[in-house]
C-alpha cells in the first residue's frame, strides 16, 4: 500500500510508540516522501485531477476566507519531511498572497514520540490565539519537542502557561487530533505531510515549482467560479460540492510481503469459524477504541464472503488510555462463559460511549444472562489474568496498537476496508489448498502456514547504532527483585503516560519469565503537560513510605484517567494506607524533592520521554514489545555468564 510498509513498522517498535494512537488504522512510513534535494531534479509530476471533500472547520487557518485557493496540510511536528515543507508553505504564502490560504490538520504518527504531545501544545496554544505562533516554533525546532522544551516555547511565546498546560491535557483537543487522522487516513494521506490543495492531494515534501504548477492550475478554475458570480468567499465550498469524501481502497501489493509473526491461538479465546479453516484471522482489539469499532463491519464482510475458510480469533488489548476498556473486555469475557461473547462483543462495539459497570450489566440483561453470575465474574475480576496474557502476547509480536490483525500470522494494522483484507487471505487460502493437496492435514494446517509465513518473511533491517552504556544508579528508588541480580532495569515513567502504561504488562511478562535474574527500579518523570502526573508521583512515594509503592503503582496506571487528589486518597484507603501520613505528604510535597532529583537524572541521560528504561546501563527507548528486553537481557546474561566462567 505504501512503500516499505515492514520497515516502518519495525522502526515504530524501536522507538517503542506504535499504536498511540492505533488508532489511525494505517502504517504511514517514515521518509515515505522524497526530501526537497531528491525531488529538485525531477519535473513537476502530474497531479491525480481527483477533487476530495476535505473540510475547513474549526482547524487552524491563515489567510483570508476571500482566497481562491485552500491548502489543507496534514502534518506533524516530528516529521523532518514536514519541517522542510513548512519553508515552502511559508514561501508559497508570500509568493500568492491573499490568494492563498492555509489550513492545518494534525496526523502525529505513531513512531514519532513527540508528535501528538507537540500537536498538543500547537492547539493549546491556539485556544489563547497563538497557534501559528507555536506551529513555527515547533518546526524551527522539531528535534526538540520534549516537554520542558515545549514549555519553554510557550513561555517563549507569552502565553498563560497555567491555562495552557490545562488545554492541552483537556481531552476535547485530544479528540480534534484524532479526528484530524481518522479524517487523513479517509482521503488516503497515511504519510506526512500530505496536501491537498482545493482538494487536489499532493503527497510528500515536493520542490516548490510542484506546488506552483497545481496551485496556478487551481487558481485558474477558481477565477473562472468568480467570474461566473460566483463569491469569492464560496469559492472553496463549490468546489467542495463535487469532492469525493474517501480515497479508493487500495489493495495491498502483491510484491510487498506483510511482516509475520508466529502467533498463538489460546484454547479460552473467542472464536468464530473452524479450527480446520484454511485462513486464521487473530485480531487483537479494544472495545473503546473507536478504529477497533470502524474494523466490525469489514470482519463481518469477511466472515460472510469466505464462510467455514476463515476463523476469526479475538484477543484483549485494552489500552490504557481508555478508561472503561478493560472492564468492558471482562464483560465480554463474563458473557463468553456463558457462551455470547460474539453478541456481547457487537453490543459494546455498538455502545462504545457507555461502557460503566451499569451499562454492561445493562447489555447482559439484555442478552439473558445469569446476572449473578456474571455480576461475579466482574467482581472478582476473574478474567482480568486472562486478559492481562493476551495483551502481553500481542505486545511480543507487535499488536501495541489497536486494531491489529494477523491473517495466518501476516500482520496488518488498522482500522483497513476489505480490500486490504482480501489480497493476503485468497493468497494464504492457496496456499492452504496447495498445503493440504500435498498431504497436509487441515487440523495442522494453521500452524504449518503460520511458520511458513514467519520464515518467508523478510529479513529485519539492521537495528539503529545503540547509544553508549550508562553508569545508571538505582538510589533510593523502589525496588523489586532480588539484590543481586545479574540484571538490573531502572524505568523512568509517568503514570499518566498512555505509553508507560502499556509497558506494565511487558515488565511484569520480564519478571515473570527472567525471575530471580531481573531487578527492575522505578524512577520518575512526570512529564510538564501531564498535570496530574506529579502528584500521582508523590502519592507513589507516599505509598512507598509505607510500604506500598508497587500496590500503588499498579492502581494508578490502572486508572489513569483518574490521578486528581481525591482518587489518589481513595486509592490510599484502599491499600490501608495511614491516611493522615498520606495526606501530609501530599500537602507538605515532602517527596518533591526526591522526583525532581530523578527526573534531572533522567534528562542528563536522555530520558526526556516517557518510558525510557536502562538494561544494566543500556537504553531502551519506549512502550517496546516483549522480545526487544528479551534480546538485551539474554545479551546481558550471557556476558555475567562469561564472567563467572572466567571467574573460576
Amino acid at each position: 500500500m505504501k512503500p516499505n510498509v515492514i520497515v516502518a513498522l519495525l522502526v515504530g517498535l524501536v522507538l517503542g510508540f506504535v499504536g498511540g494512537r492505533a488508532a489511525s488504522g494505517s502504517k504511514a512510513t517514515p521518509g515515505n516522501t522524497p526530501s526537497v534535494a531528491q525531488a529538485a531534479n525531477k519535473p513537476a509530476r502530474a497531479v491525480d485531477p481527483t477533487i476530495f471533500k476535505v473540510p475547513v472547520d474549526g482547524a487552524p487557518s491563515k489567510g483570508s476566507v476571500n482566497a481562491l485557493v485552500t491548502l489543507v496540510e496534514f502534518s506533524d511536528y516530528e516529521c523532518p519531511f514536514c519541517s522542510r515543507a513548512n519553508t515552502t508553505v511559508e514561501q508559497l504564502q508570500k509568493d500568492y498572497g491573499s490568494k492563498l490560504r492555509v489550513v492545518m490538520r494534525q496526523n502525529p504518527l505513531s513512531f514519532h514520540p513527540h508528535a501528538r504531545p507537540a500537536a498538543l501544545a500547537a492547539l493549546a496554544a491556539g485556544e489563547q490565539g497563538k497557534y501559528w505562533d507555536m506551529h513555527s516554533l515547533l518546526f524551527a525546532n522539531n528535534k526538540k519537542l520534549d516537554g520542558e522544551s515545549l514549555e519553554g516555547y510557550a513561555k517563549q511565546i507569552g502565553l498563560d502557561v497555567a491555562k495552557w498546560k490545562a488545554d492541552m491535557a483537556d481531552s476535547r483537543l485530544g479528540a480534534a487530533i484524532d479526528k484530524d487522522a481518522a479524517l487523513a487516513q479517509q482521503l488516503g494521506a497515511s504519510g506526512t505531510p500530505a496536501f491537498f490543495i482545493n482538494g487536489r492531494f499532493l503527497s510528500g515534501a515536493q520542490p516548490i515549482d510542484n506546488f506552483k504548477a497545481l496551485i496556478d492550475e487551481e487558481l485558474s478554475k477558481a477565477e473562472g467560479l468568480v467570474k461566473s458570480g460566483v463569491a469569492p468567499s464560496q469559492v472553496y465550498a463549490r468546489i467542495m460540492e463535487k469532492g469525493v469524501e474517501r480515497a479508493p481502497a487500495r489493495a495491498q501489493q502483491q510484491a510487498e510481503p506483510a511482516a509475520a509473526k508466529k502467533v498463538d491461538v489460546p484454547a479460552d479465546s473467542p472464536v468464530v469459524g473452524p479450527a480446520t479453516a484454511k485462513v486464521t484471522i487473530v485480531e487483537w482489539s479494544d472495545f473503546e477504541c473507536p478504529f477497533c469499532s470502524r474494523a466490525v463491519p469489514t470482519i463481518n464482510k469477511i466472515k460472510d464472503t469466505y464462510g467455514k475458510d476463515v476463523r476469526v480469533v479475538f484477543r484483549h488489548q485494552p489500552l490504557p488510555m481508555h478508561s472503561h476498556a478493560k472492564l468492558a473486555a471482562q464483560a465480554s469475557m463474563a458473557a463468553h462463559e456463558q457462551g455470547k461473547f460474539w453478541e456481547m462483543h457487537d453490543k459494546l462495539f455498538a455502545n462504545q460511549r457507555a461502557l460503566d459497570r451499569e451499562s454492561l450489566e445493562k447489555y447482559a440483561q439484555e442478552l439473558n444472562l445469569d446476572m449473578n453470575k456474571f455480576k461475579a465474574a466482574l467482581d472478582s475480576n476473574k478474567f482480568s489474568a486472562k486478559i492481562d496474557a493476551d495483551s502481553a502476547s500481542g505486545m511480543a509480536v507487535g499488536a501495541n496498537g489497536t486494531p491489529a490483525f494477523f491473517i495466518n500470522g501476516r500482520f496488518l494494522s488498522g482500522a483497513q476496508p476489505f480490500e486490504a483484507f482480501k489480497p493476503l487471505i485468497d493468497q494464504e487460502i492457496a496456499k492452504a489448498d496447495k498445503a493440504l493437496a500435498a498431504g497436509t492435514k487441515a487440523e495442522d494446517l494453521y500452524a504449518k502456514l503460520n511458520q511458513d509465513n514467519v520464515n518467508a518473511a523478510p529479513a529485519a533491517p539492521a537495528a539503529p547504532a545503540e547509544p553508549a552504556v550508562q553508569k545508571v544508579e538505582v538510589g533510593n528508588a523502589p525496588v523489586r527483585g532480588p539484590k543481586n541480580a545479574p540484571v538490573t532495569i531502572v524505568a523512568w515513567s509517568d503514570f499518566e503516560c498512555p505509553f508507560c502504561g502499556r509497558a506494565v504488562p511487558t515488565i511484569e511478562q520480564v519478571e515473570k519469565e527472567y525471575k530471580g535474574k531481573v531487578k527492575f527500579a522505578f524512577k520518575h518523570q512526570p512529564l510538564p503537560f501531564h498535570q496530574h502526573a506529579k502528584l500521582a508521583a508523590q502519592a507513589s512515594m507516599a505509598a512507598h513510605e509505607q510500604g506500598k509503592f508497587w500496590e500503588m503503582h499498579d492502581k494508578l496506571f490502572a486508572n489513569q484517567r483518574a490521578l486528581d487528589r481525591e482518587s489518589l486518597e481513595k486509592y490510599a484507603q484502599e491499600l490501608n494506607l495511614d491516611m493522615n501520613k498520606f495526606k501530609a505528604a501530599l500537602d507538605s510535597n515532602k517527596f518533591d524533592k526526591q522526583i525532581e532529583a530523578d527526573m534531572a537524572d533522567g534528562a542528563s541521560k536522555g530520558a526526556n520521554g516517557t518510558p525510557t528504561f536502562f538494561i544494566n546501563g543500556r537504553t531502551l527507548v519506549g512502550a517496546q514489545p516483549f522480545d526487544a528486553f528479551k534480546r538485551v537481557i539474554d545479551e546481558e546474561l550471557k556476558k555475567t555468564g562469561a564472567v563467572a566462567a572466567e571467574a573460576k
